[in-house]
């Protein structure tokens, strides 16, 4: 009876995340946006030292490898230098910055965001308990930021500014929604200079990691439903993404990739990435 559940249940879950990636923003431009115009070499160089202080200081890895915050040990001080970093960062013209120094300023914006909200709400179980709204799940479409004039919120940075303009799957590594299945919040901030490697290296931590690629008892195989939610960045159908998975598995999870042709499930731990809550 009880496989019969499940067996019953994982059309109906399959659908649900497909729905879920339904009502994700599409990646387009905002109208008239000019925020991602770049400049020459060598552009601008931000300072994202009191970024970095912050993650030095309140990230802690967990047994499980999942980095996690200690919201409820962040002083009143140090919550003072975020917003005087997330001041500093809003009034930078991101036309001013090459393409490198601007994604790495958009993932670091992103990011301080998602912590500094966190903050103003916390203690909560999970980021889709912060309500902008009756209806709303999560503060993604809450107004954070105004860059060069132009409003924000943190849909707007992820889809309508990275995602639009970018073309690199990869900072879906990167950006962190502060929930325990996301790819781990870097302990420091991202920069110009590192982004191939940092990007390489956070794909190959979450692709290898259980939270992103991992087999059932039965061999069945369970994806993070980041790779359903933006498949299309990703690859144009469910077996050019299992292509691109297997690229950045180790030699063991990559054989078994390449002899499974479909996904049994997608999941995702939308609980905080809170260290309270892991110790």
């Amino acid at each position: 009876m009880k496989k019969l559940l499940i067996l019953l249940l994982l059309p109906v879950l399959t659908a649900c995340a497909s729905a879920e990636r339904l009502a994700l923003p599409a990646p387009e431009a905002l109208p008239g946006q000019t925020l991602t115009r770049f400049a020459s070499p060598p552009g601008e160089k931000v300072d994202h030292r009191d970024w970095t202080a912050f993650l030095h200081r309140y990230i802690v890895t967990d047994g499980q490898g999942v980095n996690r915050v200690t919201y409820g040990q962040v002083t009143r001080a140090d919550r003072a230098r975020l917003d005087e970093y997330l001041v500093d960062l809003q009034a930078i013209d991101p036309a001013r910055l090459t393409r490198d120094q601007q994604l790495a300023y958009w993932i670091n914006l992103y990011n301080a965001l998602t912590v500094d909200v966190v903050l103003q709400n916390y203690p909560v179980a999970s980021i889709r308990d912060i309500k902008n709204g009756r209806f709303s799940i999560g503060p993604w479409n809450q107004t954070l930021a105004r860059v060069a004039g132009q409003e924000l919120t943190l849909n707007d940075i992820e889809h309508r500014v990275i995602r639009s303009t970018f073309g690199e799957p990869r900072i879906h590594y990167a950006l962190n929604c502060a929930a325990v299945g996301c790819p781990n919040l870097m302990d420091r901030a991202w920069q110009a200079e590192t982004l191939e490697r940092d990007f390489a290296a956070a794909e190959h931590a979450y692709i290898n990691d259980p939270r992103g690629v991992q087999f059932d008892q039965r061999g069945g195989l369970i994806l993070s439903k980041i790779f359903i939610w933006f498949r299309e960045d990703f690859g144009p159908n469910e077996k050019s993404v299992l292509a691109y998975i297997a690229t950045a598995a180790e030699p063991e999870l990559r054989a078994r990739l390449q002899q499974t042709s479909r996904v049994k499930a997608y999941q995702y731990d939308w609980a905080l990435n809170d260290a309270a809550a892991g110790s």
